[in-house]
């Protein structure tokens, strides 16, 4: 891990870039930082929770539910919560309700999906409901995953009614990469603000309780000004990826998107 940059980043993750004194419209959601600890090892993942960080994220399932099942993992962090970020697939959706301590799905961006997830995680018999975030593709882009936006309230109101085991609770973008802010907002934040919006007033729900994941290391603190509430950051905490020891995709040959998603989220 980088030489305390996570203890910097808790630091300043919120002195600057919190959006609570400069738009009282937003709502008081202290953001959420998740470790994005993809391709690396268990033992940064022990040294970051020893930090205090609590909440990690993984965008492939077979390499998260080594991690997670991992024994000095489960051992040295009892109160860590996992995260998945990465397009699931429907044939992983067992695998992954499998993954101890999962704690959010932030990628359903199907019904099919959904209601496979929900199937999944009632047979699992767990107590409590499953976190889940609607993946919207705000870019447009054809290498990014994600619901339409104009897909997103029939979407979230069928997990609602459909999905008892599903509990929702944000929306999440990756919007595109580069933006340059002197030229105004990243209008893929803007994008995922206006669903939130449009979303509450058709399905009367309090805006608090719909959370933004938005924001990875090279504009997470733009994202939190805007008002996301989740950011995912993985190089910065941890240093650059070694891509050689990037475990083998969890999607088909027929499923691949571009490699731009993967080589330069978070």
């Amino acid at each position: 891990m980088q030489e305390n940059h996570l203890e910097s980043l808790l630091e300043r993750k919120f002195s600057d870039s919190s959006p609570r004194g400069s738009d009282p419209d937003l709502p008081a959601i202290q953001p959420r930082l998740v470790a994005v600890s993809k391709t690396k090892p268990a033992d940064m993942v022990i040294e970051a929770y020893s930090h205090g960080q609590r909440t990690f994220g993984e965008n492939y399932v077979q390499e998260l539910l080594e991690k997670a099942s991992n024994p000095k993992i489960l051992s040295s962090c009892p109160e860590i919560k996992w995260h998945f970020i990465g397009h699931l697939q429907k044939q992983n959706v067992n695998k992954l309700m499998a993954v101890p301590n999962l704690s959010m799905l932030e990628t359903v961006d199907s019904v099919k999906l959904a209601d496979k997830v929900n199937s999944s995680w009632q047979k699992k018999g767990s107590p409590e409901r499953l976190k889940i975030m609607v993946q919207i593709n705000t870019s447009g882009e054809e290498s990014k995953h994600g619901l339409l936006p104009s897909e997103t309230v029939a979407t979230v109101e069928h997990i609602k009614a459909k999905c008892p085991s599903l509990e929702f609770v944000g929306l999440m973008t990756i919007g595109s990469f580069g933006h340059d802010l002197s030229q105004g907002p990243n209008p893929d934040f803007q994008v995922l603000l206006s669903l939130r919006e449009e979303l509450c007033k058709k399905l009367s729900i309090p805006t608090e309780q719909v959370e933004l994941s938005m924001g990875m290391s090279l504009d997470f603190q733009h994202a939190i000004e805007v008002g996301s509430t989740n950011v995912r950051i993985g190089s910065t905490i941890f240093g650059e990826r070694d891509h050689s020891k990037k475990p083998a995709l969890d999607k088909s040959s027929a499923d691949l998107k571009a490699p731009v998603e993967v080589a330069q989220a978070h």
